[in-house]
């Protein structure tokens, strides 16, 4: 996770009983060493937890890194060290881009946060830790994709893709049944992308690499992906 994204971008936090990241500040190191012989160290479960933020940049800007991860997932998941390097490199240049165009997420940044409305919403709902922070976004990217989809902003066939590329990944892609739509609500509420009281969402829009920052959807498409997702 710290590899392909935390680890850019000088973004400092720590977690509280009302939300995640809400308190924090930006902070930039003079310098970030990337030692990739160190993934091979990792439990299965936390080496695909930060592929999911890997999956992320290919959703909301990097097309061909999607069509990569596709192709490229096996040796992925079975460490192969060109392979890995690749996927670092590729995440951190698309992660400073977007920091260095926006360091304090006043614009474009927020797009870095794909998923992680919902998956926020995840982690403070099941307790930190249940899931880990990669898992939880796996499950918001895949609920944001849907929504997507009923707004009729993308082709179903991205949900699908992404669907099926988390999977392959081993991460999880709904969330857990201890979940209700009335908790999405409620944390969802006090989401830091939240605007004079307006919910504004990272939902991916045109072809595949395209995503808004928006508070301007049809709330009953929300209402509808919570019900798809939540069993009450």
């Amino acid at each position: 996770m710290a590899q392909v994204d935390s680890s850019v971008g000088g973004k400092t936090g720590v977690n509280h009983p009302l939300g995640k990241n809400m308190i924090g500040a930006f902070y930039q190191p003079r310098c970030v060493l990337v030692d990739t012989d160190t993934l091979d160290t990792l439990p299965a479960r936390e080496l695909a937890s930060g592929i999911s933020e890997i999956v992320k940049y290919g959703l909301i800007r990097d097309a061909a890194l999607f069509d990569w991860l596709e192709a490229n997932m096996p040796r992925l998941l079975a460490r192969d060290p060109e392979a890995i390097a690749y996927a670092v490199e590729r995440s951190c240049i698309n992660k400073a881009e977007v920091v260095a165009a926006d360091e304090r997420e006043g614009g474009v940044r927020a797009t870095l946060n794909l998923g992680h409305t919902f998956g926020h919403a995840i982690e403070t709902g099941t307790g930190y830790g249940t899931l880990l922070h990669g898992e939880a976004v796996s499950i918001g990217m895949v609920m944001a994709a849907d929504m997507s989809v009923r707004l009729g902003w993308i082709d179903r066939s991205i949900l699908d893709r992404t669907r099926a590329l988390l999977l392959a990944a081993n991460l999880p892609v709904v969330p857990p049944p201890s979940m209700t739509a009335q908790q999405f609500r409620d944390l969802m509420a006090v989401d830091k992308k939240v605007l004079a009281g307006k919910l504004r969402l990272v939902l991916l829009k045109g072809p595949l690499g395209g995503c808004v920052v928006t508070g301007d959807f049809d709330p009953a498409k929300l209402e509808e992906t919570l019900s798809t997702f939540c069993a009450h």
